[in-house]
């Protein structure tokens, strides 16, 4: 992120710790719909019953929950956000509260949106590219979206925008594809940080047979991230979780640290698995129990690596340790 933004968050940390803090959120992922444009084969949110999915949140609904939880940054999801009527609105008021807004799209419908919002230094689009154009077409189930992606991402960056990506990976991937959209996305496309992720089984998800293990996993970004590559490309990660990913540290979850709303409310532990939904983040963080789950507790968390459970885990390792601060902040 922005030096600006990364010091934000680092303040933010610090005086969570000096409050003596357990259970704080970095990043709160706002759902404020479940429907899409788009089928995506490895992901289930349009799976919801027809009738929610016509639902879409209130302004007011959707702000007062990111108050409620506090967390700097809100990653605006779904579905897809630029289908809900007044999601410039929302993005508008959570600038003005000061919070770091990232808006997630598959960028078909930005284009013609784009006018709705204006570029703002803690706003940043966050286009979902799976691959180049023959994986990311089939990653989608629909041909022609990857070149609307990439049309939409250059108009984004001529208004003014900053455009980041998020790239998620399935055993269908091998080294040489990560080495390929990655080096797309950073040095031909020139978005400003891209985000990357193993693929995690939803339950509703209709491909259930292309999800990563942790070997495959560890495998795949430790051959992708040879020979110096990761140092070049603009990964919106901390280098804790980098190292992560290809089995060079291990870290315990920690759910809270990302937590999801939604139309259901504060989804339960986490935005991968739904055990329940809270009514307040206060219900959440107290009625959960947060032990239970990760890998080697529950069977469903086995193969999971995902950022949500696994970045705030390392950014707290980095908090902690001098070393970890100074190698993030010059990387």
């Amino acid at each position: 992120m922005p030096l600006r933004q990364n010091l934000r968050l680092g303040a933010y940390l610090a005086k969570q710790k000096l409050r003596g803090v357990e259970k704080f959120p970095l990043v709160m992922e706002l759902e404020p719909l479940f429907a899409c444009n788009l089928k995506c084969a490895g992901c289930g949110k349009i799976q919801q019953p027809h009738t929610l999915l016509k639902q879409r949140m209130p302004v007011e609904q959707a702000v007062a929950a990111v108050e409620e939880c506090g967390a700097p940054i809100v990653s605006i999801a779904g579905g897809e956000p630029l289908m809900h009527p007044q999601i410039d609105e929302i993005v508008r008021q959570l600038l003005a509260r000061k919070k770091i807004v990232l808006l997630c799209t598959n960028a078909v419908l930005m284009p013609r949106h784009l006018h709705k919002f204006k570029p703002h230094r803690n706003f940043a689009w966050m286009v979902h590219i799976d691959g180049l154009r023959e994986r990311h077409d089939e990653s989608v189930c629909k041909e022609g979206v990857f070149d609307e992606a990439v049309e939409a991402v250059r108009l984004a960056k001529q208004a003014g925008f900053r455009v980041m990506s998020n790239t998620t990976f399935f055993s269908t991937d091998s080294a040489q594809d990560v080495i390929d959209v990655l080096d797309y996305l950073n040095d031909d496309l020139g978005v400003d940080n891209m985000q990357i992720s193993p693929g995690y089984a939803y339950e509703k998800a209709p491909d259930q047979e292309h999800f990563l293990g942790v070997t495959e996993t560890r495998e795949l970004f430790k051959k992708a991230f040879d020979e110096g590559r990761r140092k070049k490309w603009r990964l919106n990660h901390s280098p804790l979780f980098l190292d992560f990913l290809e089995g060079r540290r291990d870290f315990a979850c920690t759910p809270w640290g990302i937590p999801s709303y939604s139309l259901l409310g504060w989804q339960q532990p986490c935005y991968l698995l739904a055990d329940g939904y809270a009514k307040t983040w206060q219900e959440l963080l107290d009625g959960t129990d947060w032990d239970a789950f990760g890998r080697g507790k529950d069977p469903r968390c086995a193969n999971c690596m995902a950022h949500c459970g696994y970045e705030p885990s390392a950014v707290l390792a980095t908090m902690g340790s001098l070393r970890e601060s100074l190698r993030a902040a010059i990387s």
